[in-house]
C-alpha cells in the first residue's frame, strides 16, 4: 500500500481506535517531560494537538507554568510556517481548520541547536520516517532549520516497519511512545 492517501486514511483510523488514550497520553507526556533534550532546550516548539492526536496540552501547561520558553506554529498561506512564543495558552486562538494558533504579532523565538521541535504525524518508522498530513509544513520548516532536534509523539500502534519516503520527506530524530523512546536519524 504505497499510496500516501490510503495510508493516511488507514493510520487515521488506527489512531482513532486506540484504546486507553488518556492513560497512554499521560505516559507519553511523562516520558516527554523527562527527556534530556527537553530538560536542556532553550525553546520548545509545540503543536496544538487536535482531534485524535496525542494530547500536547498537558505538556504545554506544565512547561509554561515552569517558565520555559514555548512556541506554537502559525501556518502561512504560502505553505510556510512560523513559530511564535506564548507566555500563556490563553494567547492561542482558534484558527485554520479549528486548530489553535498564535497571533502573528507575538514574537518569534531564536532557534538554536538546543531547540526542540515536536513534530506531528500519523505514523512513523523506527528510523524516523514520518507520514504527515500532506501539507509539507513541517518538512519545509525542518529543512530550513536542520539543527533543531525533532521529537515525534506516537502511540505504539502507529510505529510501522516501512513508509513510502520521498527526497523531501524529513526524518525525525526520536519518537516517544507510551512504552519507549526510539532514537532514530543517528547521523544528525
Amino acid at each position: 500500500m504505497e499510496n500516501k492517501k490510503e495510508l493516511r486514511k488507514l493510520f487515521t483510523d488506527i489512531r482513532a481506535s486506540v484504546r486507553d488514550k488518556q492513560a497512554k497520553d499521560k505516559l507519553i507526556t511523562e516520558r516527554l517531560l523527562a527527556d534530556e533534550r527537553i530538560a536542556h532546550a532553550d525553546v520548545i516548539l509545540l503543536y496544538a494537538s487536535f482531534r485524535s492526536e496525542i494530547d500536547t496540552w498537558a505538556a504545554a501547561r506544565i512547561l509554561s507554568e515552569a517558565g520555559r520558553t514555548i512556541a506554537f506554529p502559525l501556518c502561512l498561506k504560502d505553505h510556510g510556517m512560523s513559530f511564535h512564543v506564548v507566555s500563556s495558552l490563553d494567547q492561542l486562538d482558534t484558527g485554520s481548520y479549528g486548530i489553535r494558533e498564535p497571533s502573528p504579532e507575538l514574537p518569534q523565538p531564536e532557534l538554536s541547536g538546543q531547540t526542540v521541535c515536536l513534530v506531528p504525524g500519523l505514523a512513523f518508522t523506527p528510523q524516523g520516517g514520518r507520514l504527515g498530513y500532506g501539507g509539507g509544513f513541517y518538512d519545509r520548516f525542518i529543512a530550513s532549520h536542520p539543527y533543531v532536534h525533532t521529537i515525534a509523539l506516537a502511540y505504539e500502534e502507529l510505529i510501522t516497519p516501512d513508509l513510502p519516503m520521498q527526497q523531501h520527506d524529513i526524518r525525525v530524530d526520536s519518537i516517544i511512545t507510551e512504552e519507549r523512546t526510539v532514537f532514530c536519524n543517528a547521523e544528525k
